[in-house]
């Protein structure tokens, strides 16, 4: 995209194609991840290029603002978002970009997939940054599988809140544009038809949507998950809950296929880890196979 977007865009017009989505780096437009120290103004000019031949032709631009990748100076200064500072420098972040795009874009998403960048990179390990418990993933040299996930989407959770406000509180009124956010989900169905295996189920779903429409919604975590999760789970201030109830004018929802989902019996206290903290064990593929009704029944 970055070297053939003239060319890109030119096989969109020719499909017809009236939407393209798109993600800002954050490192790009700011490069040590802080508004105040500075921003790269060749950054900032080729988004306006890249969005300015998108309106040219007919396309609307989507914003994605936050598409996992942190600026490695704010990792190096206080962890990225295992930090609460890292709210204020995202919502920093947010600002430019709204004062400076905010006259030709109409859609914001503030994340992407938030989940996938806390599965893979905090409990698993395979994504930047590449943390995690030690008996999970052997390759990983520092993190908590049972705590930094529920850190750092909290964190996230706050951060897409301050975005959000921002806008309505600065831009909304001579902008007019909406902002969202997208998250990802499965449909999870009960591997049988015992009370263990639904229940099962509702809790996968929890654990993976809830987690995060659930606080945007209704400004708390699902009752399972702070049920199960207990103390490791971090709470919302009464300020904090406020502010993300109902923190969407859109939802964007990114859904693959349908997982099977069973009760898990055998809960190993020992080995605390957000992907089996559901008390369900879930399997499926995750590309071969189609399942709509899933996403009707979301």
């Amino acid at each position: 995209m970055y070297n053939l977007f003239v060319e890109d865009i030119q096989r969109m017009k020719y499909m017809n194609v009236d939407a393209y989505r798109l993600s800002i780096s954050w490192s790009r437009v700011i490069p040590y991840g802080k508004r105040s120290t500075g921003v790269n103004r060749e950054g900032i000019d080729f988004y306006h290029n890249v969005i300015d031949l998108l309106l040219q032709n007919g396309i609307e631009p989507y914003v994605t603002i936050w598409h996992w990748d942190t600026p490695q100076a704010l990792e190096a200064e206080y962890g990225g978002f295992l930090s609460r500072d890292i709210v204020k420098d995202f919502e920093d972040y947010c600002d430019l970009l709204f004062e400076e795009y905010g006259g030709k874009i109409t859609k914001w998403i503030t994340l992407n997939e938030p989940v996938t960048y806390v599965m893979r990179g905090y409990d698993e390990g395979l994504m930047a940054p590449g943390r995690c418990s030690t008996w999970v993933n052997h390759a990983c040299l520092a993190g908590n599988s049972g705590t930094e996930p529920y850190i750092v989407t909290h964190n996230l959770l706050l951060a897409h809140a301050a975005g959000y406000r921002l806008y309505q509180q600065k831009y909304k009124a001579s902008q007019g544009g909406e902002v969202g956010i997208t998250i990802v989900t499965f449909w999870f169905v009960p591997y049988t038809d015992t009370t263990a295996d639904i229940d099962a189920a509702q809790r996968s779903l929890d654990f993976m949507y809830g987690w995060y429409m659930d606080p945007i919604t209704y400004g708390h975590y699902p009752r399972n998950m702070i049920d199960l999760v207990g103390s490791r789970l971090p709470t919302f201030t009464s300020e904090e809950s406020r502010s993300l109830k109902g923190s969407y004018d859109f939802l964007g929802l990114n859904y693959y296929t349908a997982y099977y989902s069973m009760n898990n019996p055998n809960f190993d206290p020992e080995h605390l880890e957000y992907l089996k903290d559901s008390h369900a064990i879930t399997t499926g593929n995750l590309f071969s196979y189609t399942h709509a009704s899933g996403l009707a029944a979301l």
